[in-house]
């Protein structure tokens, strides 16, 4: 077994965790909404569960894809292998900036503006707070 071959193999290793990624994503997301929604936190929760859970996983496939086109430009460098690969991070790169803007509402340089990282904090804080509370 060639050192190709290896890489290969790895490849499709990658590869399979990004689909997988995305799928496991896209269950997990419709179980957060459907509990979003029969707790009876309404139908725009839910969907904006369904919603922000589905762009993460999505972006999280890509970046899976991702490294595992850089592990294929590694196995068998060339010109032609490196410039395909910066057509298809630069790619992602903008999909993935274009799902984030659409989960956050707002572009990923302009998000500190306009939130602290304490505010963050405060807030996920609260979240598990409540969540933790039976009475709430």
């Amino acid at each position: 077994m060639s050192i190709e071959d290896w890489f290969g193999g790895v490849v499709t290793v990658v590869e399979v965790l990004g689909v997988v990624a995305m799928i496991a994503g896209f269950a997990i997301a419709l179980v957060l909404s459907a509990r979003a929604l029969f707790a009876g936190r309404g139908g725009r929760a839910a969907f904006q569960t369904l919603r922000t859970s589905i762009g993460g996983s999505i972006l999280l496939g890509l970046e899976i894809f991702v490294a595992a086109d850089i592990i294929r430009t590694i196995s068998t460098p060339s010109l032609e292998d490196a410039a395909v690969l910066g057509l298809i991070v630069l790619i992602r790169t903008v999909l993935s900036m274009s799902i984030q803007i659409e989960i956050d509402g707002v572009a990923p340089w302009r998000r500190a503006a306009l939130t602290s990282g304490a505010e963050v904090l405060a807030a996920e804080v609260a979240r598990g707070r409540r969540s933790a509370d039976p009475a709430s």
